[in-house]
């Protein structure tokens, strides 16, 4: 079926391009060709790939590559043991990267459950139900309070019809549709009255519609196709990672080769050398760094599970360190997804509401004083015509209760996740958000549901209409009966005669009538969605039968303006966030207005800042929007194809993008992040598969936390990544320069392998779980393609891996010195060089804690650091003085002079360092307090 603008088509015009006739439906005969034609109404799987083909793919990285060669040469040199661990670490990597990806193919799946399993059709004029998978386009659907949108539909006739779109289009509140054709070419989702979307879901009314696209045509089908054709992105720490094993392999190779042929021209033997050169390869490359960094990510999850961040893709944990922007929902992200009475205004009077969401829990407030319901009758009617002219309910649930309606609504919500909200009791409303925040308004008031049932006796209702846009019921009491109407205030002012002010019924004169104008204006301009109250006594015997007859010659009560409100915490944890470096941007399918008013109150949209709606988006190019795209803080009524757009548009700018959502027009985007966060709580099963992170607790905050959390973890990489290349440096320029100046060897080939045993595993995993520098937020984050050796860290790698090599030649050739003829004194030489460069490691990892120097933070912070420093010189101290191992380890017990100049020399290299990165950091002090002055009061002018 060709494509059109469905929206714009009548009804007539739609039966000639189908075919079919409204009344009677689709024949059996003419639906099965149809559905012969198009194919049946799923949502495609996409290419699949095998869980075995999955599996082989995890082992292609270059660094996988590096390992096994690196497994290789151990077994050669009949190091078992380390051959064995070597293929363990890669097993453990290929199978967390095939779990992974194994998991984000269920992302389909998860939408496809959307779909309803079944629908109410009209077949040769006879109501049938038939598998939704078996509609085709033209079929008539009968849909009605409860059911789940089979397929795109265009509705023909509507009683009284909401659907709830949100998981679609963010669109807060359930959407009223009609019938009536909408002239406009572009008119975004949320505003296509006239249309209803596969996996939707009808909240009040009924309705017959007509099938116009099915499958991957759907709005829900370009979704599952944006989520097929969306590549996850490579994380910064996987692409830095790749970098580093690259450099490694190259230079730790080059200088290798570089060491043995000097070695045999200085008459080594050539046997001797190649054994050296093959154990110094093995020893520069850190074969145990993927282990490593695979053991700090998921000490760091487990850490972040305690603050409610659920990983699920674990390299996606250190993304957040480096997160520039966080493009976040509106509803139920920022806000609590409850609309909430803030504000009502009666008899000229503007009183303030307290307390948020269903919980009939708050105030009403006149000039900081609670109101009075006994002696205010204007405020006591106020309240009685919003709860009576209302089909909400709100009550308090088990967490049962809750599990059971989580997974209703398709937001997968266990018991055990119910348990960690809150202690106090949770409040769930039954139906109308807007009705439901009109029921909690008089609930507060002492005005519940049971009380006016003792009072009031429902008669009849008069539903709301889109047209009417008002909504009334008539209640019966002691005294007589009541008409209680709501709606829009502009027109349900033009119903009424007379005005309730000051306690006395008067005549709405056009003064009083511009008094309420004014009032819905300024709630209005706070972007509160403003009802008007008004009511009317019936006369005894008088029926009032019609809306007509029953909404005329009204006395206008008041106005209430709700909204669905900030969470608490949020502002604070966005101006965390700014401090941090970090954008906060607002995406939402609500209006510009109330979007608006959102991200000031939450202190969003900055001086300066715009809002961009998603009819000016579609207008601009993608150069267009690139543009603008760094000005933008807000950006409303969007369709899932323009989230998408935003965040590669953000992303082409360079930018580290976190993208939240809840709904399902959140996927593709949250897929195409740099890394998706989904709600735990009110999120979809689909937004959850296709996130690396899930917020156990729907709090913005926990985003910031999981951010702290993310740049500790990708420090402490840096920090054992630093110490690791340091130490192995060390050790390749021990062997360089000594061959170079044509000495024996300093370091037998057992002796490197027991070094870069004994001091890379334990004390580097120490290192992984240190805690963070308290100024850890202060700074901006780090490049998108920052390297990882930037912020000087290369500049630390080679000079202390140069003087950790130095000074261990130093002490291995001031013993050898002694007597260098004397084998025993080379193998004394050998066992003070093997010694010095452990113990020159183990001082140097206390240095690599902090960027400054070891002497800016205490080095018994980290009691893990402490003992594994301490177990590896245990380790050290028994190859050399247990005699059994001497003779294994070419090593020999050394005496109190050799001690002495093995400490000297080992720790040279990190006190030399950290008392010139003090020293330098006093004479900025003093030149910054001296002859920089004016410089100081340049800048702060400046800033």
């Amino acid at each position: 079926m060709e494509q059109h603008n469905w929206h714009k088509l009548g009804t007539e015009e739609l039966e000639r391009l189908f075919g079919v006739d409204p009344r009677t439906g689709l024949d059996e005969g003419e639906a099965a060709g149809r559905l012969e034609r198009t194919g049946a109404n799923e949502l495609s799987d996409g290419k699949k790939i095998s869980p075995l083909t999955l599996l082989l793919n995890q082992f292609k990285d270059f660094m996988v590559l590096v390992l096994m060669g690196a497994t290789l040469i151990s077994g050669l040199l009949g190091e078992y043991l380390d051959a064995v661990t070597i293929v363990a670490i890669i097993l453990l990597n290929g199978i967390l990267g095939f779990v992974q990806e194994f998991r984000a193919e269920r992302s389909l799946r998860a939408l496809k459950q959307l779909s309803a399993p079944t629908a109410k059709v009209l077949r040769a004029g006879n109501q049938t139900v038939v598998a939704a998978s078996k509609l085709v386009p033209g079929d008539i659907v009968l849909l009605e309070s409860g059911d789940r949108v089979p397929a795109d539909i265009r509705w023909l006739e509507c009683s009284s019809l909401y659907a709830e779109e949100s998981a679609l289009t963010g669109e807060s509140l359930p959407v009223s549709k009609h019938a009536d054709p909408i002239p406009a070419d572009e008119v975004p989702l949320g505003d296509q009255k006239n249309i209803g979307f596969m996996g939707t879901m009808i909240t009040r009314g009924t309705g017959k519609a007509m099938v116009v696209r099915t499958g991957m045509d759907t709005e829900m089908g370009k979704i599952a196709d944006l989520i097929q054709n969306t590549e996850a992105q490579e994380t910064p720490l996987q692409r830095r990672l790749e970098q580093l094993g690259k450099i490694l392999i190259y230079v730790s190779l080059a200088l290798t080769v570089v060491v043995v042929l000097a070695g045999i021209l200085h008459g080594q033997p050539a046997a001797a050398m190649f054994l050296a050169g093959v154990s110094l390869a093995v020893a520069a490359i850190p074969e145990g760094l993927p282990a490593i960094v695979t053991i700090a990510l998921a000490l760091g999850v487990q850490r972040m599970i305690k603050r409610k961040a659920i990983v699920r893709k674990l390299p996606s944990v250190e993304t957040l360190g480096c997160a520039s922007v966080i493009c976040s929902d509106k509803t139920g992200t920022l806000t609590q997804n409850k609309m909430t009475v803030t504000r009502v205004w009666t008899g000229g009077r503007t009183m303030e509401v307290t307390g948020e969401g269903y919980a009939p829990v708050g105030q009403i407030l006149e000039k900081g004083k609670p109101a009075d319901l006994k002696h205010d009758q204007s405020l006591r009617r106020l309240l009685q015509i919003g709860a009576l002219c209302s089909n909400a309910e709100i009550h308090e649930t088990s967490t049962e209760e809750q599990a059971v309606r989580g997974k209703r609504r398709g937001k997968a919500k266990s018991a055990e996740e119910v348990t960690d909200a809150p202690a106090q009791g949770q409040w769930e409303l039954k139906g109308d958000p807007t009705e439901g925040a009109l029921v909690t308004l008089s609930a507060k008031m002492g005005l519940t549901a049971q009380h006016l049932a003792s009072v009031f006796t429902r008669e009849k209702e008069f539903p709301f209409d889109s047209e009417r846009k008002l909504m009334s019921v008539i209640a019966g009491h002691q005294g007589g009966r009541l008409i209680c109407t709501k709606g829009a205030p502009d027109v349900l002012l033009g119903k009424c005669a007379y005005m309730l002010w000051e306690g006395h019924v008067v005549p709405c004169t056009p003064t009083l009538r511009q008094k309420v104008l004014e009032a819905n204006e300024g709630m209005a301009s706070l972007a509160l969605r403003v009802l008007g109250l008004a009511y009317r006594e019936l006369r005894p015997g008088e029926t009032a039968g019609s809306e007509k007859e029953a909404e005329s010659q009204l006395v206008f009560v008041g106005l209430a303006g709700m909204i669905d409100p900030p969470r608490k915490e949020v502002r604070d944890a966005i101006a965390v966030c700014r401090r941090a470096g970090i954008k906060t941007v607002m995406i939402t399918g609500d209006h510009g207005t109330t979007a608006e008013a959102i991200a000031h109150q939450l202190g969003i949209l900055q001086r300066g800042g715009t809002v961009l709606t998603g009819s000016q988006l579609t207008r601009m190019d993608d150069n267009e929007l690139d543009k603008h795209s760094d000005n933008v803080y807000v950006y409303a009524r969007v369709s899932p194809e323009h989230k998408l757009r935003i965040v590669k548009s953000l992303q082409r700018a360079g930018h580290v993008v976190a993208m939240t959502g809840d709904g399902v027009n959140d996927a593709p985007a949250v897929k195409a992040a740099d890394i998706g966060i989904s709600m735990g709580i009110t999120g979809t099963d689909v937004t959850k598969e296709a996130s690396a992170l899930v917020l156990g607790d729907d709090n913005f905050s926990t985003i910031v936390a999981a951010i702290e959390e993310g740049r500790s973890i990708y420090e402490n990489i840096r920090k054992f990544i630093r110490y690791l290349l340091a130490s192995n440096v060390g050790e390749i320029l021990t062997m360089f320069f000594a061959m170079m100046l044509g000495l024996p060897l300093p370091l037998v080939p057992i002796q490197i392998l027991w070094v870069n045993l004994v001091t890379d595993g334990l004390p580097a995993m120490a290192l992984g779980v240190d805690q963070p520098e308290k100024d850890l937020m202060e700074h901006k984050p780090r490049g998108s393609k920052e390297n990882i050796f930037a912020r000087r860290l290369g500049w630390k790698i080679i000079s202390r891996g140069l003087l950790i090599g130095l000074c261990t030649l130093a002490a291995f050739w001031l013993t050898l010195r002694v007597a260098p003829d004397n084998p025993a004194q080379l193998v004394k030489a050998q066992s003070v060089a093997f010694a010095t460069l452990v113990m020159a490691q183990l001082i140097h990892v206390f240095d690599c804690r902090s960027s400054r120097s070891i002497f800016h933070r205490n080095p018994l912070q980290n009691k893990y650091l402490v003992l594994a420093v301490l177990s590896s010189v245990v380790l050290m101290l028994f190859v050399m003085y247990f005699p059994p191992l001497q003779p294994v380890f070419k090593t020999v017990p050394l005496g109190f002079r050799e001690w002495c100049l093995v400490l000297v020399a080992a720790g040279i290299p990190t006190f030399l360092m950290g008392a010139g990165s003090v020293w330098g950091g006093r004479k900025n002090r003093r030149r910054i307090q001296g002859g920089s002055r004016p410089v100081m009061k340049s800048t702060k002018i400046s800033a």
